[in-house]
């Protein structure tokens, strides 16, 4: 009898299935679950997302994984390639299926299919909803750097008692406009000469692949919509040139985000990164937003302490996760 029971339990455990099976129609009530767990934990608008996933799954052109408990779809997970870069674009389970098991059985199908199918060589994720990543073995572990990574949120009583610092007296900072984008894509890669994100994100280490993750910001709902009357560039005072810049998005109505942030080299430490933040912050507010929020790799210590320091409390925590076949030789 015990024999007969561990098999039916094991006839009826998940399946992992190819997500370009699952109809729409099935992944509805996950990505309503996913939208409701964003929105509650993170204050976030998870809704123009899921209405991507909804449309590239009805093509039967998003590829990635589900999970069926039976007929019904209690996880998914899914990819994209990107030349010989991937990226796992979202992980999420269903509340009661979220193990340590199940989340590693998803990381592992998008991983085999990245490498072995896309023949990547470098794998990237920032998966906000995974549950516990350092209490179990990761898949393709010889390949991987976990960054550990803050959600922190400002609420706007704190916004409104931020005063001006000494760079507002001296700094050039103007409003957002298109015709930036190369210059602040220049600014970026400068600034994360170098810098642990630039791990954590390789378009960091040059000009134009900032200028790819500039164009995603402005254009796509990953870090909310963005939101031009907040966002900021400072500009040199000699030249007319970019020398950092503030962005920011609206991630559901009345509360703001800090999509990026960043100064030259060698105005660090000068008080322009608080003054840009000051400025979107500030702006936010005006907008209606009753909070902020920001993401921030751990390891980037003089910037975690820049926020504290603003008022920004950590919030949640979530994993950077790099796969590279450089770490393991390959």
């Amino acid at each position: 009898m015990p024999l007969e029971m561990a098999a039916a339990r094991e006839v009826l455990s998940p399946e992992v299935v190819d997500l370009r099976q699952v109809r729409v129609a099935e992944l509805n009530g996950l990505l309503q679950e996913e939208t409701a767990e964003w929105r509650a934990r993170l204050g976030w608008d998870f809704q123009p997302s899921a209405d991507m996933v909804r449309r590239f799954v009805g093509l039967r052109t998003l590829a990635g994984s589900a999970l069926l408990d039976g007929e019904t779809v209690v996880g998914y997970v899914y990819i994209v390639s990107e030349e010989r870069k991937g990226l796992i674009g979202d992980l999420y389970l269903s509340g009661s299926y979220r193990t340590s098991a199940n989340e590693a059985r998803l990381l592992g199908a998008a991983l085999t299919e990245l490498f072995e199918q896309f023949a990547v060589t470098r794998i990237e994720a920032q998966l906000m909803m995974l549950g516990s990543p350092l209490s179990f073995p990761l898949p393709y572990a010889d390949r991987l750097k976990v960054h550990p990574r803050y959600f922190m949120v400002i609420p706007g009583r704190r916004i409104a008692a931020l005063t001006p610092g000494p760079a507002a007296r001296k700094a050039l900072i103007e409003g957002w406009t298109p015709r930036r984008v190369d210059e602040a894509a220049g600014v970026i890669a400068a600034a994360y000469h170098g810098h642990v994100d630039s791990d954590v994100n390789d378009q960091y280490r040059s000009v134009p692949g900032a200028r790819r993750f500039l164009n995603n910001i402005l254009q796509y709902p990953g870090c909310g919509a963005f939101f031009a009357p907040a966002s900021f560039v400072a500009l040199d005072a000699w030249t007319g040139r970019a020398c950092g810049v503030s962005l920011a998005s609206m991630l559901s109505p009345g509360v703001g985000h800090i999509t990026q942030i960043c100064v030259a080299p060698v105005l660090k430490g000068k008080g322009l990164g608080y003054e840009l933040l000051r400025s979107s912050l500030v702006a936010l507010a005006e907008a209606g937003c009753h909070k902020a929020s920001l993401t921030v790799t751990v390891a980037n210590a003089d910037a975690v302490r820049l926020y504290e320091r603003v008022g920004f409390e950590k919030a949640h925590d979530f994993p950077a996760l790099v796969w590279d076949n450089a770490l393991a030789g390959g």
